[in-house]
C-alpha cells in the first residue's frame, strides 16, 4: 500500500510532544463535532452516507490481485427496468441516480411477504424505484426484482441529454430507523410538478401523507432568501442527490436550473408530519436567471451536528456586489436552512462569465483530523470545473453572510487552506490545480474539467487521502483529453519542514512550527494514473478491508457532455478499477458489458460485488 514512511513525517509525530494542549485554545468551532469514519456495508444514501464518504472499508473478498484476475468478471443482470410511452414514442429507462444497498430487509407483501433479502434499489428517469435481489436467496435469483413502484408519470424535457424524460434523476436517501424503513425520492410528474416521496421500504407502497408537492407557492412563505421564485418545473433540474439530518426529521433537496433559466434552491421538508419545513433560494430573484444552482449529482453533505454543505453553480454576469446572490459558493446552513457560513473563490467573476461552475461538484466532509496535530480538525473538500481542488476549514469559514466578497485577480487572497509553494497556474500560492489546464475562460460544454464529489481513504499510518477523477484536456478550453483522469491527494494536517529536522521545546523554530500558518492542513497531489483517459466519469469509490487492498471504482459515462443518451447508437459506459496503492488500472469492463445508463453515475460495492445502474442493475464479481 502507501508507504508509512512517506506518510508520517517526524513533524507530525513531534506536535503532540512539543505541546499537545496548544490547539485548547483556538475559537470555538461553528458546530463541535465528530465526523463519522467510514461507513459499514449498507449504502443508504450517495457515496455511502450523510457525509459522502465514498468508502467501503468493510469489503473483504475484492483485491487488488482477485481483481485483476480472469476470476473477476460479469456475474448477472436484473431484468430490463420499465420503459414508458410518452407522445406515441416509448423511451427507454436511464438510472441517473446511484444504487442503494440494504443488508437483510425483510420484505412485507408480495409472493416473498415474510423473506429476508439483501436489496439493491434503484431509481429511473422513467419515474420507477426498484427494489433488486442482490444475493441468490432460496429460490429467489440474484437480479430478480422485488418490487417496483411507478411513482410519477413524467414528461419529456428537452433540456435533458437532447429530449428524454425527467422522472427520478437524483440518488434517494434510506432511514433504516423510522417503522417500517422508508426510501425519500423526487419526482418530476408531468401536471402535478415537482413531487417528493416515502416508500416503504419493505413493499414500496407510497407511506401516509405523501407526496409532498415543491412548487413557488408552497415555497415562498418558508424562503430564507427572498423572495425568489421557483420557475416552472420544467425549468428546475433536481439531480443533486437527497440527505438526512442526522435525527432524520428533516429531508434535504436541493433544486438548480436547465440552460441558466433558474435559481437555485435548497428545501427542507419535515418527514413527520410530511410538509415543507423551509427553503433558502441561492438568490433573491424572480427572473428566469441562473443564480446559485445547487445540481452537482453528490447534492448536499449534512455533519454529525446538522449543518449541511452544498456547493453552487453560476450568477448572473455583474452580481459581484448584488446582497444575497450565493453564486459559485460553499454554502452551510443550520438544519432549518438559516445561513450560518460561506466560502467563495477569489476568482469567481470569470466563472459567472464563462459558466465555471463551483457546483459540478459536491461537498465531501473529511473525517476529524487528530486535534493536537493541526489547527483545523474539521474539514471540507470539493472541486470545481475548472479542475481545481478546495479544502476549507469548517470551523472558520472565511466568506460573509450578506453577500459574496470582491473578485480579486490575487490568488494569494483567497479563503481556502492553500498548499504552501506557488501554483503554476497563478505563478503564486492559491487553490490547487488537479485536472488541468487552468483556464478562466469556458469555450464549450465539454471543456469542463471535473464534475465529481471526491472518495475519502484512510491508510494504516492514519493518513487520510482523497481520490479524484476528472478530464485532463489536451487545451484549455477544448474537449480532447489526456492522462491523469484519476488522482490521488494526501490531506497533510499540516506544513511540514525540512526531513530529518528536531526542534528543542521553546526554541524559536519551535514557535515557528507552532504559528497559525503552519498549523493548517492543506491538499497536495500524491500520485495519479498516466494512462487513462476518461470523456465524463462519475464519482469514484474505494473499496477496502480497512486499511488493506483499496481498490478505486470509477464509471466513465464514455462519451462527452455534449453527446445524448437516447441516440441509437451512443457509446456504453465503461465501469474501471484502480489499484489504490500503485495507481495502476486493475480491470475494466468491456463496451459489451455495461448497458447506457445515465450520467456521472457511480458504482456500489457490497460483499465482494460490484452493482451498476445502467438500464437495469448489472453486477460484477468472483467466479
Amino acid at each position: 500500500m502507501i508507504p508509512a514512511a512517506e506518510k508520517a513525517p517526524h513533524a507530525f509525530r513531534l506536535m503532540a510532544w512539543l505541546c499537545p494542549a496548544v490547539l485548547c485554545c483556538a475559537s470555538a468551532p461553528l458546530a463541535r463535532t465528530q465526523n463519522a469514519g467510514p461507513p459499514g456495508t449498507n449504502k443508504l444514501m450517495f457515496h455511502g452516507g450523510q457525509e459522502r464518504l465514498g468508502w467501503n472499508a468493510s469489503e473483504t473478498n475484492l483485491t487488488p490481485a482477485m481483481v485483476s484476475s480472469s476470476a473477476f468478471r460479469p456475474l448477472w443482470n436484473s431484468p430490463a427496468f420499465d420503459s414508458v410511452m410518452i407522445g406515441g414514442r416509448r423511451y427507454q429507462p436511464h438510472v441517473y441516480a446511484s444504487p442503494l444497498y440494504v443488508d437483510n430487509l425483510t420484505l412485507s407483501a408480495g409472493p416473498n411477504a415474510g423473506s429476508s433479502f439483501s436489496a439493491i434499489f434503484a431509481a429511473t428517469s422513467n419515474g420507477y424505484v426498484y427494489a433488486v435481489n442482490a444475493f441468490t436467496a432460496g429460490d429467489v435469483a440474484a437480479g430478480a426484482i422485488l418490487w417496483n413502484k411507478h411513482v410519477c408519470v413524467t414528461a419529456v424535457n428537452p433540456n435533458l441529454d437532447f429530449g428524454l424524460p425527467v422522472g427520478i434523476l437524483s440518488t434517494p436517501a434510506i432511514d433504516l430507523n423510522r417503522q417500517p424503513p422508508r426510501l425519500y425520492a423526487a419526482c418530476h410528474h408531468q401536471t402535478a410538478g415537482w413531487l417528493v416521496f416515502a416508500l416503504n421500504l419493505t413493499n414500496g407502497n407510497v407511506m401516509s401523507g405523501w407526496p409532498v408537492a415543491i412548487n413557488d407557492r408552497a415555497l415562498a412563505p418558508v424562503n430564507r432568501n427572498g423572495p425568489a421564485r421557483f420557475q416552472d418545473a420544467s425549468l428546475m433540474s433536481q439531480r443533486g442527490a437527497l440527505n438526512l439530518s442526522p435525527d432524520g426529521q428533516l429531508l434535504y433537496v436541493p433544486f438548480g436550473g436547465y440552460s441558466d433559466k433558474a435559481a437555485g434552491w435548497m428545501v427542507a421538508i419535515d418527514t413527520g408530519i410530511p410538509r415543507i419545513a423551509s427553503a433558502f433560494s441561492a438568490a433573491p430573484s424572480t427572473e428566469p436567471e441562473a443564480s446559485g444552482g445547487v445540481w452537482g449529482p453528490g447534492g448536499p453533505a449534512v455533519d454529525a451536528g446538522g449543518l449541511v454543505y452544498a456547493t453552487t453553480g453560476n450568477s448572473p454576469d455583474g452580481s459581484e456586489d448584488a446582497r444575497g446572490v450565493w453564486g459559485e459558493s460553499l454554502l452551510v446552513w443550520d438544519r432549518t436552512l438559516k445561513l450560518v457560513g460561506t466560502y467563495t473563490p477569489f476568482n469567481y467573476c470569470p466563472w459567472d462569465t464563462n459558466d465555471i461552475d463551483l457546483g459540478a461538484n459536491s461537498p465531501i466532509l473529511i473525517p476529524d483530523l487528530v486535534a493536537a496535530a493541526t489547527g483545523t480538525p474539521h474539514l471540507v473538500a470539493f472541486g470545481s470545473k475548472a479542475g481545481s481542488v478546495y479544502l476549507v476549514d469548517r470551523d472558520h469559514l472565511p466568506g460573509r453572510l450578506d453577500r459574496r466578497p470582491p473578485c480579486s485577480t490575487d490568488s494569494t487572497t483567497d479563503g481556502s487552506l492553500l498548499p504552501p509553494g506557488p501554483q503554476p497556474q497563478f505563478g503564486a500560492r492559491g487553490p490547487l490545480q488537479v485536472f488541468g489546464p487552468y483556464s478562466d475562460v469556458y469555450g464549450q460544454i465539454d471543456a469542463a474539467k471535473m464534475r465529481s464529489t471526491p472518495a475519502y481513504f484512510q491508510g494504516a499510518d492514519g493518513a487520510g487521502y482523497l481520490f479524484l477523477s476528472g478530464s485532463t484536456k489536451v487545451t484549455a478550453d477544448g474537449p480532447d483529453v489526456t492522462p491523469p483522469s484519476v488522482v490521488r491527494l494526501q490531506v497533510v494536517p499540516r506544513r511540514k519542514p525540512g526531513a530529518g529536522w528536531f526542534v528543542p521545546p521553546g526554541s524559536r523554530s519551535a514557535a515557528w512550527l507552532l504559528s497559525p500558518a503552519n498549523m493548517q492542513a492543506y491538499l497536495s497531489l500524491d500520485a495519479k494514473d498516466d494512462s487513462l483517459r476518461f470523456l465524463n466519469p462519475g464519482s469514484p469509490v474505494v473499496s477496502s478491508n480497512g486499511s488493506e487492498n483499496p481498490i478505486v471504482w470509477v464509471l466513465d459515462a464514455n462519451l462527452l457532455r455534449s453527446q445524448p443518451l437516447g441516440a441509437p447508437d451512443a457509446p456504453h459506459p465503461v465501469l474501471h478499477a484502480l489499484d489504490a496503492g500503485s495507481m495502476t488500472p486493475l480491470w475494466r469492463s468491456t463496451p459489451a458489458q455495461l448497458n447506457v445508463g445515465g450520467k456521472y453515475g457511480t458504482p456500489l460495492i457490497a460483499h465482494g460485488v460490484v452493482f451498476v445502474g445502467t438500464d437495469r442493475i448489472q453486477a460484477f464479481g468472483l467466479h
